[in-house]
C-alpha cells in the first residue's frame, strides 16, 4: 500500500514540481494529493487518513499555522512546514503548534524527499505495512484495531491516540508536554496531570502489556518491547 501525502500549497508551480518529483522518486510507494489553499486542505484532510502533510504557511484565507492547529486537534500525523518564513520566532511557533519539521524555501527537493522518508519510517515504523508493533501490542492505524497477544481491545479515543503516538516513537522518551500538545491540542489549558491519568487507564486496559509503558521520572513516558515481571 502506498503512503498517502497531503500537500497544501497555494503556489501552482511548487505543487506541480513536488507532485512530479514525488511521483518519479516514489515509484508507486508514495501518492501525493495537492490542495491549493487551507480550506481545501482541511476538507481533504477530513476525507482521507494521510501518512504525512506538507504544509505552506502563507496562504490566502486560512494560513498554515491555523490549519496545523486544527489538524493537531484531530490527529498526530507528521507535519512538515514548507515556507519562506525563516525567522526564528516563526520556526519556534511552528514547532509549538506541533509540526515535526520546518523547511525554509528555497529548498532541495532531494533533501525534502529524504526528510519525508525518514518521518514516514519513524511514524509507520514497524512491520506489516500499516501495522505498528511493539512487544505484545499491535495497532493498525487504518482499521483502528488494537491487540495484545491477539486479543482485540477497545480503547477510548484519547487512550488510542496516546498509544499510537508512543508506538510511533517506541524506545524514545516522550515528554508529558509533548503528549499534551499532540493529543489535547496546543490551546489546551488544563494540567498535564491529565496525561498521567490517561496513561494509568491505558495501562489497565492493556493488562500485562501495560508494563511496556515505562515512567521516566520528571520527563514523561517510554514504550519498550519487554513486559516487566
Amino acid at each position: 500500500m502506498a503512503y498517502q501525502i497531503l500537500l497544501v500549497e497555494d503556489d501552482k508551480q511548487i505543487r506541480e514540481i513536488l507532485s512530479d518529483y514525488f511521483l518519479e522518486k516514489g515509484r508507486g510507494r508514495i501518492e501525493l494529493t495537492a490542495a491549493h489553499d487551507g480550506e481545501e486542505g482541511l476538507e481533504r484532510f477530513y476525507e482521507t487518513e494521510y501518512d504525512l502533510v506538507l504544509l505552506d504557511i502563507m496562504m490566502p484565507g486560512m494560513d498554515g499555522f491555523k490549519l496545523c492547529r486544527q489538524m493537531r486537534e484531530q490527529s498526530i500525523v507528521p507535519i512538515i512546514f514548507l515556507t519562506a518564513r525563516g525567522m526564528e520566532e516563526d520556526i519556534l511557533y511552528g514547532y509549538d503548534l506541533g509540526c515535526d519539521d520546518y523547511v525554509v524555501k528555497p529548498f532541495s527537493l532531494a533533501e525534502l524527499y529524504a526528510k519525508v522518508n525518514a518521518l514516514l519510517k519513524r511514524a509507520k515504523g514497524m512491520v506489516g505495512g500499516n501495522e505498528l508493533v511493539c512487544g505484545s501490542i499491535s495497532l493498525n492505524p487504518v482499521t483502528l484495531c488494537v491487540r495484545v497477544d491477539d486479543k482485540l481491545l477497545e480503547l477510548p479515543p484519547k487512550q488510542y491516540a496516546l498509544l499510537k503516538y508512543l508506538m510511533e516513537h517506541k524506545g524514545m522518551v516522550v515528554e508529558r508536554e509533548t503528549l499534551l500538545t499532540r493529543i489535547w491540542g496546543y490551546d489546551y489549558e488544563g494540567s498535564d496531570r491529565v496525561v498521567d491519568n490517561h496513561i494509568k487507564k491505558l495501562r489497565k486496559v492493556l493488562g500485562r502489556a501495560g508494563s511496556q509503558i515505562k515512567t521516566v521520572i520528571t520527563k514523561g513516558y517510554r514504550l519498550d518491547d519487554g513486559i516487566s515481571k
